[in-house]
């Protein structure tokens, strides 16, 4: 176990190693205040309906030895249920044979993982275990709060019989040419890590997280080494915080057609900044894992899953630049097919074959444009070290084709008649307009507050649709906020208040902030304007958001 040096925030809901990971890259100060907002000592309503929808759970626990190992536990939906917000009941036990399976026991630390590779939505939660028995184990919560869906290969599950003799269980210690296949071949993998240092923390215990690319993302170097490539994600750095605390880490890798699982102990070490981080396409760093100890079971899972979703090719047709940095890329599908349609708040799942790049790319795109016009408008900010907004913006021609999914994503309007307040910052803005398109469609004369924070008039995308969306309806009130605004930029008519989106700004615009708040921006932002509304009394369940 490494030495962590230097002071730490002991009221944060991250511990010393992953505030020192986050003060290295550079994002402690913007993520400390977002992360207490968003990582809760209990389960949401929205977690609790989520976990009891799903018929597996990751999960990541030491054996008695403290050795670290991931597995999953099944059951008919339902079989996770939430007496409460702080707790969990499971009813399953680790499969015979499994590297946990006595392992699950009372006082057990544990990090839970529920992910619907459908939908692409997934939820951690870690804590501890309250009690075990045959009935399963009781899981007191410690942690919770939601991930990103990137990285996730959509697949559709069902339940298959397992008869004993089905499954068999076998011990190794190093790789054997099908295993070396078997992760060759893998778009998914779950990683479990954990770190417990001296006294009590609440970010102390195990965590169990998802990791995915296109096939052949994890390299294997030989039958005892693997990389693994660390994309961009949330920036809480729970799995990288762990590893430098604490090296000692395991894998899982799931054979979603025959049901059998290769879980992988070991010792992790991180290659920030190497030359071999550049021959990963897309790695902020490297894992490179040690393997020492191996455990496949065969046959196991009640559960199956179907081949990959089938991507759709879509051709561009219009590109427009919206502001300095901001340009629309507006899709049809390539044979003419209708479309899927979608809800206001939805993002797109996008795949682009790059040269110099092995495998495609995936990102997600809030989509910007109102549903029902038969075709899909996605609204990108150029990054200067985005591999995929750069070529959306500098390569993409009209008439190029780039590969989708489905739409999804949970970001959507609630259905009711109260009040609605669209508050966001920066390219935030994106799903805000279809959403002001949606509102401004319906019936009825619901005040609709739009309000947007931007540098000036030049970085201020879709700023012309909005205004004439507000011109056209009495219900929306539209406000531009400008940071700094230019000579040029005129108050009344380019932007309505000078300086940044705040309570007593929000209390001014939205009477008796009477409203659901619908927030989309970067982590400062969104943290901030949380904070504040829920110490000015608007209720958690009337804030809703998307960060960027």
């Amino acid at each position: 176990m490494q030495a962590l040096h230097g002071k730490s925030d002991e009221t944060s809901p991250f511990h010393q190693g992953e505030q020192a990971v986050q003060a290295r890259l550079g994002v402690r100060d913007t993520i400390e205040p977002w992360a207490r907002q968003v990582v809760r000592p209990f389960l949401p309503e929205q977690h609790r309906e989520f976990f009891k929808q799903l018929p597996f759970v990751v999960a990541a626990a030491r054996d008695a030895t403290g050795r670290p190992w991931v597995t999953l536990l099944t059951g008919t939906p339902g079989f996770i249920s939430t007496p409460d917000p702080t707790s969990l009941h499971i009813a399953a036990r680790a499969l015979p044979g499994d590297a946990l399976e006595n392992s699950l026991t009372a006082g057990a630390e544990l990090g839970l993982l529920g992910i619907e590779l459908d939908t692409r939505r997934r939820n951690r939660v870690n804590g501890t275990i309250n009690a075990a028995g045959a009935n399963g184990l009781t899981f007191a919560v410690g942690q919770s709060f939601g991930n990103c869906p990137q990285y996730i290969t959509e697949r559709s599950w069902h339940q298959v019989g397992v008869r004993p003799g089905d499954a068999s269980a076998t011990r190794y210690q190093r790789l054997t040419r099908s295993m070396q296949v078997w992760i060759g071949s893998a778009t998914t993998l779950f990683i479990g890590s954990g770190y417990r240092g001296q006294g009590q923390h609440v970010g102390y215990g195990m965590d169990a997280s998802h990791r995915g690319g296109a096939a052949g993302f994890v390299t294997v170097l030989d039958d005892r080494r693997l990389i693994l490539p660390d994309y961009s994600g949330n920036n809480h750095f729970n799995t990288i915080g762990n590893l430098v605390a604490d090296p000692r880490a395991a894998l899982l890798f799931v054979d979603f057609d025959t049901g059998s699982l290769l879980q992988i102990s070991g010792q992790a070490t991180i290659d920030w900044d190497s030359a071999e981080v550049a021959r990963h396409p897309g790695a902020q760093r490297l894992i490179a894992f040690d393997i020492e100890q191996i455990v496949q079971l065969d046959g196991a899972l009640p559960l199956r899953w179907s081949a990959p979703e089938s991507s759709q090719p879509l051709r561009l047709i219009k590109k427009t630049k919206e502001s300095e940095d901001v340009t629309s890329f507006e899709f049809v599908a390539q044979d003419s097919a209708a479309l899927a349609d979608f809800t206001p708040g939805q993002h797109l799942p996008i795949e682009v074959h790059i040269e110099g790049h092995k495998q495609p790319i995936k990102r997600t795109y809030s989509l910007s444009n109102a549903p029902g016009e038969g075709r899909y408008r996605i609204t990108v900010k150029r990054e200067p070290k985005g591999t995929v907004s750069r070529y959306l913006h500098d390569t993409l021609a009209v008439g190029d084709t780039v590969n989708t999914r489905m739409p999804r994503g949970d970001f959507v309007l609630a259905h009711h008649d109260r009040p609605v307040a669209l508050v966001s910052a920066g390219v935030g803005v994106t799903p805000m307009v279809s959403m002001l398109h949606a509102l401004a469609g319906e019936a009825g004369e619901r005040p609709v507050y739009f309000i947007h924070g931007v540098r000036d008039s030049r970085h201020h995308a879709l700023a012309n649709e909005v205004r004439a969306l507000a011109k056209r309806h009495d219900k929306i009130c539209f406000s531009a906020v400008y940071s700094k605004p230019r000579n040029t930029d005129r108050q009344g008519n380019d932007y309505h208040h000078r300086g940044r989106i705040s309570i007593e700004l929000l209390k001014e615009l939205v009477p008796g902030l009477d409203a659901d708040f619908y927030l989309c921006g970067p982590e400062g932002f969104l943290a901030d304007t949380v904070a504040t509304l829920r110490q000015s009394g608007v209720q958690p369940e009337r804030i809703h958001t998307e960060t960027f």
